[in-house]
Formats: C-alpha cells, sequence, structure tokens
C-alpha cells in the first residue's frame, strides 16, 4: 500500500468570511480559507475536516487509464473524424516516467504516453495533449499539416500559452512531445 504525504498546508484567514470555510490545492500546497475569528481550535479541526473533503474529491475524479482512453475517443471524433480510421491508438496511458515531455506518440505501434505531471491540470489543456499525441497517428512530424489539424482545437494556443507558463513557472523544460 502507498504511503500518500501529508501536504503542506497554508491557512488564509479572513475577517470578511463570516461562516464559510474553503480549501484548494495551488500546486503542491493545500490552502484552507477560514474566517480570521475562528480559534486555533476551530483552525486545526477544520484544516482537519477540509483535507479529507479535498482528498475525497479528488479520489472521486481520479484519472485513469480508461478515461483517458475514452477522452481520446471522444477527441478523435470531434476533431478528427476525417482522419478516424488513421486514428486508432493501440494504447493510451498516464505514465511517470516522462520528466522531459507532456506526451509522447510513436506512430510504428500506436501507442501514446501522457506524463502524469497534467492529470491535475485542467480538461481543456489535457485535451489539447492528448489531441497533439493522436494527430501523431495521421503525421508523424510537426509539418504544417500536423498543426492544421492540432488548431482544429480551439483551445490549442491558450493550451499552448499555460504548458509554457508551467514550464516558465517551475524551471522545467518541458515539451508537447
Amino acid at each position: 500500500m502507498a504511503r500518500t504525504r501529508k501536504p503542506v498546508v497554508e491557512v488564509r484567514r479572513s475577517q470578511r468570511r463570516r461562516r464559510t470555510v474553503s480549501a484548494y490545492r495551488e500546486g503542491e500546497r493545500v490552502v484552507v480559507l477560514i474566517p480570521d475569528r475562528f480559534s486555533r481550535a476551530e483552525e486545526t479541526e477544520w484544516v482537519a475536516r477540509m483535507l479529507e473533503r479535498l482528498a475525497a474529491r479528488e479520489e472521486r475524479v481520479q484519472r485513469t487509464d480508461g478515461e483517458l482512453l475514452a477522452r481520446a475517443q471522444r477527441l478523435t471524433a470531434r476533431y478528427l473524424p476525417d482522419h478516424a480510421r488513421h486514428v486508432i491508438p493501440a494504447s493510451v496511458r498516464w505514465v511517470t516516467n516522462q520528466n522531459g515531455r507532456w506526451g509522447s506518440c510513436t506512430p510504428d505501434d500506436g501507442t501514446i504516453r501522457i506524463s502524469h505531471r497534467i492529470q491535475e491540470m485542467p480538461d481543456w489543456v489535457i485535451d489539447y495533449v492528448l489531441l497533439h499525441e493522436l494527430t501523431h497517428l495521421v503525421v508523424p512530424s510537426h509539418n504544417a499539416t500536423f498543426w492544421e489539424l492540432v488548431n482544429r482545437y480551439p483551445k490549442a494556443e491558450r493550451a499552448r500559452g499555460y504548458l509554457e507558463g508551467i514550464s516558465a513557472a517551475t524551471g522545467l523544460v518541458l515539451a508537447d512531445d
């Protein structure tokens, strides 16, 4: 059984917040927002409660290889329908050993691997990376035809900007594929 590491928690108190408590992830940190009037005991109680809720929510939306394959099929049908007979990946899966790429595709055997680093990113970013790799099943190189197909995705430019921002902010040098 894998041990889960306790997250770093940042508590932010607000004088405007009266009764509500909320929590969200900010990178590796969990931010818990509480009313300023809470005692230390109430803060401790609510931090524990919110960590449990956040963990339960994340467990419900955990991204699996099966979900990734279904997503790939939906993206193919929507953005590459005229190439559907070429875009039949042998496998689509999350991997933890890709530290220099967001995703990769091997057109010869039809395998697509998506870096676990993007699992917690917004859906539209995951869709972009996945569509990018699916497009390599049609066009192996990054030529003009390849980019025409990728740019059918309406948020392609936005997603590229998001990924470039993540790379710059984290100091990682990661490529599209």
